[in-house]
């Protein structure tokens, strides 16, 4: 508005902004004016260059890519429900206490879902055109967040091992995908994906579906709620899934 108004030869820039503008490249047409008489100030030059486009890296392009593909492709429909998780926390707990388990939640969730999984193919399967493919392995992958995205290593066969497996397993490729270590394979071949946000105190979430596969899983925090059971209060830790 200023510039229709006044011309953009009236725009004045301080010593320190047009420094900064140099640096970054911009010109008085990147930059909003705040200044007396529309002079642009180091904090203009500074907003501007917050808030200018920048080139997301390969891995978000293609993470962007992918997940576009699969709203896009793959009909999405959510189902929610509330596990009631006291009783494992307890086995869980004195498991660790009495016998040196070093499982997570996370760790059992997955052999819950590899068991499931083996139990309904249906659900470890995909439409391909009009046809549908039943994948012969139970491969799960998991997804682990990084500062520049997410990424989602795979437990292969985890229906054939057990839970101290799946949490050696688990720990390794983590630990690895944090450490950009892990090989192409690793990230290759999933069924099924579980996606864990409970460690950051999310109740309830939904997430998208990796291409390939058919299906994921939401995982929520383990919180504590007060329910009726048998006609009477009591306090029970439940966990969102969708």
């Amino acid at each position: 508005q200023f510039i229709a108004e006044k011309g953009i030869e009236a725009i004045k820039v301080t010593p320190v902004a047009r420094e900064l503008m140099n640096k970054h490249a911009l010109t008085v047409l990147d930059v909003c004016p705040s200044g007396e008489g529309g002079r642009i100030t180091q904090e203009d030059v500074e907003r501007a260059v917050a808030e200018k486009p920048r080139p997301m890296s390969k891995m978000r392009r293609i993470i962007a890519q992918r997940m576009a593909q699969s709203m896009q492709t793959i009909p999405h429909f959510y189902v929610t429900v509330r596990v009631d998780m006291t009783d494992l926390m307890a086995f869980r707990k004195e498991a660790r206490r009495e016998h040196g388990l070093k499982a997570s939640v996370g760790d059992f969730i997955g052999k819950a879902v590899a068991l499931t999984l083996r139990e309904m193919p249906v659900v470890n399967s995909v439409c391909l055109g009009d046809t549908v493919k039943t994948h012969r392995e139970v491969n799960i992958g998991m997804a682990v967040a990084l500062e520049e995205g997410l990424v989602v290593p795979v437990i292969r066969n985890a229906d054939a091992l057990s839970l101290d497996q799946i949490a050696e397993k688990s720990k390794d490729l983590s630990a690895r995908a944090r450490e950009k270590k892990l090989a192409p394979e690793e990230y290759q071949g999933g069924t099924f994906t579980i996606s864990n946000m409970g460690m950051l105190g999310v109740s309830h979430f939904t997430a998208i579906i990796n291409p390939g596969e058919g299906a994921i899983l939401a995982v929520g925090a383990a919180e504590e709620t007060g329910v009726v059971r048998k006609g009477e209060l009591a306090v029970r830790t439940l966990m969102n899934m969708t």
